[in-house]
C-alpha cells in the first residue's frame, strides 16, 4: 500500500521501547522487559520496535533480545514486531523468530555516524541493504530502513536535501519500500522536517514514509505538526519520551513521547488503533520499569 493511499485521517503508530531502553546504563532485568513489552502488545500500536540483534558489547542493555522474543505473547495482539539489525549475523538471529515481522536497518547518510553506529562505511551499507532484502524475501520478513541523520548532520560533513533524496531514490531502486526519515539527534527545525518530508513524498509517492524524530518537550508539537502537514502519517514514539542514539552524540535527546503524540492526534482528530485505557496501564508499567526516568 502506498503512502498516498493511506487514510489521510489515520495515524500509524510505531512504539519504540528498544530505543527507549538502549541508552539506559543500568541493566533492566529480562523479566521486567518481558512484562513491559507484553503490556505494550495489548495497547494497540501498529508496530512495536522491541529489541535489537546487535553486538552485546555495543548495546549491553539489549543483549537479551533473543530471550525476550521467546517470551513475548502475541496471542491477543494485532501489533507487529520489529527488531533492529546491524549486519547479516543479526539478521540471521532475527530470522529464527517467526513472530518478528519487520527488520529495521539504520542506514546512516553520514559516514561518521555509520562508523560510530555500526562500525562500517556507507558504501558497505549499500551492499548490506541488498543482502538484507534478499534475506527478507526468503524469510517472510519485511525490511524497514531508518535513514539516520536525514534532516541534518552534526559532524560538519556536507549535507544537502539533494544528496539525501538521491539516497532515498537508490534505496527505492534496490527494493526498499518503507523508509523512516530520522532526526537522529533532534537538530532539525520544524520547517526543515516539513519541507524535506514533503519533497521526498512527492518524489517517491509509492514509498511508505514515516518519521523517527527526537525533540525537546517544548518543540515536540511543532515538529509533529510540520510532519503531519507535509503528509506524514507514520510516527515513531516512545513512552515517557525516553531514548536517543548512544552512538550519535554525548548527550542523548529523547524520542517524541507517545503521550505527546497521542495528544497531538487528538488535536488534529487523527484516528489510530491505540486503546487509551490500555495505554494508561502501559504508562503505569513504564513508570515501574523506568523508575528514575519517569519525569
Amino acid at each position: 500500500m502506498s503512502q498516498m493511499t493511506l487514510d489521510p485521517a489515520r495515524m500509524f503508530t510505531v512504539e519504540c521501547p528498544r530505543d527507549a531502553m538502549q541508552g539506559i546504563e543500568t541493566f533492566i532485568p529480562t523479566d521486567a522487559k518481558v512484562a513491559y513489552l507484553n503490556q505494550l502488545l495489548q495497547v494497540g500500536f501498529d508496530v512495536l520496535d522491541f529489541g535489537s540483534f546487535v553486538s552485546a558489547k555495543a548495546v549491553p542493555q539489549l543483549r537479551d533480545t533473543a530471550e525476550v522474543a521467546r517470551r513475548l505473547d502475541l496471542g491477543n495482539s494485532s501489533t507487529e514486531l520489529l527488531a533492529i539489525v546491524g549486519n547479516e549475523r543479526g539478521a540471521q538471529e532475527a530470522m529464527e523468530f517467526d513472530i518478528i515481522r519487520h527488520l529495521g536497518f539504520p542506514f546512516g547518510v553520514s559516514e561518521e555516524f555509520q562508523r560510530r553506529n555500526l562500525g562500517t562505511t556507507k558504501e558497505a551499507s549499500w551492499t548490506l541493504v541488498q543482502q538484507l532484502l534478499d534475506r527478507c524475501a526468503t524469510g517472510n520478513k519485511h525490511l524497514v530502513v531508518y535513514l539516520s541523520m536525514a534532516f541534518g548532520n552534526p559532524y560538519g560533513e556536507e549535507w544537502s536535501e539533494e544528496r539525501i533524496a538521491e539516497d532515498v531514490g537508490r534505496l527505492a531502486e534496490l527494493g526498499v519500500d518503507w523508509i523512516s526519515l530520522s532526526d537522529t539527534v533532534g537538530i532539525a527545525p520544524p520547517e526543515r522536517i516539513g519541507g524535506f518530508f514533503s519533497r521526498v513524498r512527492q518524489a517517491f509517492p509509492d514509498l511508505e514514509l514515516g518519521v523517527h524524530l527526537h525533540a525537546r518537550p517544548e518543540n515536540t508539537h511543532a515538529k509533529l505538526q510540520a510532519a503531519w502537514d507535509a503528509g506524514c502519517r507514520r510516527f515513531d514514539a516512545a513512552m515517557l519520551g525516553l531514548g536517543g542514539c548512544p552512538f550519535a552524540e554525548d548527550e542523548l535527546l529523547g524520542n517524541i513521547s507517545t503521550e505527546k503524540l497521542l495528544s497531538f492526534a487528538e488535536v488534529v482528530q487523527a484516528r489510530h488503533t491505540v486503546e487509551i485505557h490500555r495505554f494508561q496501564y502501559a504508562h503505569n508499567k513504564a513508570l515501574d520499569t523506568f523508575p528514575t526516568h519517569g519525569n
